[in-house]
């Protein structure tokens, strides 16, 4: 799979919203319901790495593969960055990105959480 045929596919996911940052942050972003699943880089010297989130397990076994590494600044968070999707095998990374997408979407940003209330141990 290309990148355009990549970016196409995340923007026919349900709900999806594509933006541009530009410059100085120059990613392209995929997210649903305000919440991030998937993003390329879009300035040199890593143009076209693609990064998105997965589980702790898929994380694990995903950053011993070569070309796939922690995304930067995101990597704790379990995110990877594909460096060539184009040598990634593409049903897989159909699935990686559907799960991603299903993760996003299953969840509400946390501005939008209910604050904890607090309760106050009961006298007596």
């Amino acid at each position: 799979m290309n990148v355009t045929a990549l970016k196409r596919f995340c923007r026919s996911l349900p709900e999806t919203v594509e933006v541009d940052s530009g410059a100085p942050y120059n990613w392209l972003v995929y997210s649903v319901r305000g919440r991030k699943y998937a993003y390329f880089k879009t300035s040199e010297p890593e143009r076209w790495r693609f990064s998105l989130r997965v589980s702790l397990d898929r994380f694990v076994e995903l950053t011993e593969v070569p070309g796939v590494k922690p995304a930067r600044y995101r990597g704790r968070y379990g995110w990877i960055t594909i460096v060539n999707v184009a040598a990634f095998p593409a049903d897989y990374l159909r699935s990686l990105v559907e799960a991603s997408h299903a993760r996003a979407s299953s969840s509400r940003p946390s501005r939008h959480r209910s604050p904890k209330v607090r309760r106050r141990p009961a006298n007596g």
